[in-house]
């Protein structure tokens, strides 16, 4: 017998409880709640001890995700992983999503039986959930509290249930994208904040990292950009332990960075099996996204974001995301990038400035100065006003040479470029000068910036420095010379560069400290090479010639 509507009558008399079932179904938003919630009320509306939900999977080939009612924690624990809906009668259900209903579970032929420690079934009742009409997983029920086997009315229950809980799951599930592209919005705002911030290029690197792993739920985020040498090169990397793959070369000849420089996503669904992955590393994650971080058709590096062994891929709408974030994180890393070139190219335009301003200028009054001075020490007859003056006039001309030394630094490389050799000595030459009363000459012998490397350039600084102050403090020099040779050849037969510092003073007297000539002795000996001193510059070879020199 039915009612007016249609509806059965044992179903209409508890359509009470079914309503309330339905609005308790539809009246939450989160999606992992809403399918709680859902086996919950089916399984109080059956009279079911268990129920579950199987989501398909995006390929409808298996379940992504598994949320079940009336298995205590501490047994799904011993169970082990959850059913991946590839085989058995879960998987059947999958290929074939129409209701079944079994008084016997272990006699059907499409059973593959239960795991260890799972808790005995007998009698089972499983119908589709669609959403907008198409299957997004399947309802499982499971003995009854009666003891009996599932009815018509258990069915017919379920199934306007099922029709709901579409619509609740329907709900669910744009509000997760919504909610989830809010959040992808927000770290793409929160990256490009960063890399137009003036910062530090490596800091920014370090927030697309953590961002990318925060959004994508991954157990890390990695950035890589292209390698000198060819390949990709780990630059930042956001996990919870430290990492010691920071600076790690991924070489050129690896597919899957082939594919990445060629703009393309690369997406693995199991890195300890997948044989594209090669590097030991990633061997130790599971599903791992890599993604290009590609503007205007350029390849900037890559981002990667590897979840733990054992957790589930990405999803299709994670990986558009993924992509859409890495896009915009690149448009912010070329935007930053211009920026930085722009505010260098504004401090190199005013260096241009102000080195013009200074020879232009400065140089020309100094230099007219000293022209006026010149004439009045020969106008005076007084010789302590002439030796003043002419003091002063070597003042000025020193310092013109400082301020010359200074327009060729201005006029080098980048500014957070270190100044060269060749200038560096310059500087140290220009500062003896002063207390020395004259300026030492100089020589430069071969390509002096390009050859010599940063730690001997270093230390052949030092030594000059040494070997001038020793010059001034003990020599008596009326003369110096100094050579910096970059074409030497040492005497075990390697090329270096070769400092030689000549005076005309008193030499060196027996029996006097040598404490300056041992500290150029070390320093020369820590790099490979020697230092040694022999017969200065002035008549029958009076004063002092140090000599120290180093490979490359």
């Amino acid at each position: 017998m039915s009612t007016p509507q249609g509806m059965p009558t044992e179903l209409a008399a508890q359509l009470p409880q079914l309503l309330e079932a339905m609005r308790s179904v539809g009246s939450g938003l989160e999606l992992h709640t809403t399918l709680d919630r859902i086996c919950g009320t089916a399984a109080e509306l059956t009279g079911a001890r268990y129920a579950a939900i199987g989501v398909v999977d995006e390929d409808g080939d298996g379940l992504a995700d598994f949320v079940h009612h009336g298995v205590d924690e501490a047994t799904a624990r011993r169970i082990g992983r959850p059913p991946d809906g590839r085989r058995g009668l879960l998987g059947a259900l999958v290929r074939d999503p129409e209701p079944v209903r079994l008084t016997e579970v272990t006699a059907d032929p499409r059973s593959c039986g239960f795991p260890t420690h799972h808790p005995p079934m007998r009698t089972f009742l499983g119908l589709p959930v669609r959403v907008q009409g198409e299957v997004f997983g399947n309802l499982y029920l499971a003995e009854k509290h009666s003891g009996g086997p599932f009815d018509d009315h258990d069915l017919n229950m379920v199934r306007v249930l099922a029709a709901e809980a579409g619509i609740a799951v329907g709900n669910a599930r744009l509000y997760e994208a919504a909610q989830q592209r809010e959040r992808w919005i927000d770290g793409s705002v929160a990256v490009t904040t960063a890399l137009l911030s003036g910062g530090d290029a490596d800091d920014a690197l370090q927030v697309v990292a953590e961002q990318a792993r925060r959004l994508s739920g991954s157990a890390a985020g990695i950035v890589l950009l292209p390698a000198d040498e060819g390949g990709l090169e780990i630059v930042a990397v956001a996990a919870d332990e430290p990492s010691d793959a920071l600076g790690t070369v991924v070489p050129p000849d690896s597919g899957i960075v082939a594919e990445l420089l060629d703009g393309q996503a690369v997406f693995v669904e199991d890195a300890s099996t997948d044989p594209r992955v090669t590097n030991g590393l990633a061997r130790g994650y599971g599903p791992i996204m890599m993604v290009p971080l590609e503007s205007d058709g350029r390849v900037l590096g890559s981002l990667v974001t590897p979840r733990a062994r054992g957790e589930r891929p990405f999803s299709r709408a994670e990986r558009g995301l993924a992509v859409q974030f890495a896009s915009q994180a690149a448009l912010a890393l070329k935007m930053a990038q211009t920026q930085r070139d722009r505010e260098r190219l504004a401090v190199y335009e005013d260096r241009d400035r102000i080195a013009r301003d200074l020879h232009d200028l400065v140089i020309q009054r100094l230099f007219a100065t000293g022209m006026m001075l010149e004439s009045a020490q020969r106008g005076s007859a007084v010789p302590e006003v002439r030796g003043g003056v002419g003091k002063a006039v070597d003042a000025l001309d020193t310092t013109i040479q400082e301020i010359r030394t200074a327009i060729f630094a201005l006029q080098q490389g980048p500014a957070e470029a270190p100044a060269g050799l060749r200038t560096r000595v310059l500087r140290e030459i220009n500062m003896a000068a002063v207390p020395l009363g004259f300026k030492p000459s100089y020589r430069f012998v071969g390509p002096v910036d390009g050859v010599v490397g940063d730690l001997t350039g270093k230390n052949l600084v030092a030594a000059l420095r040494e070997a001038l102050s020793n010059a001034f403090r003990h020599a008596g020099a009326s003369r110096i010379d100094v050579v910096v040779d970059a074409t030497a050849t040492l005497p075990d037969g390697r090329p270096g560069v070769r400092l030689s510092v000549a005076d005309d003073g008193v030499g060196i007297p027996e029996g006097g400290r040598r404490s300056g000539l041992g500290n150029l002795r070390r320093r020369a000996e820590s790099l490979g090479g020697d230092s040694g001193h022999g017969p200065g510059i002035g008549p029958d070879g009076g004063g002092t010639t140090i000599v120290w020199q180093a490979p490359h």
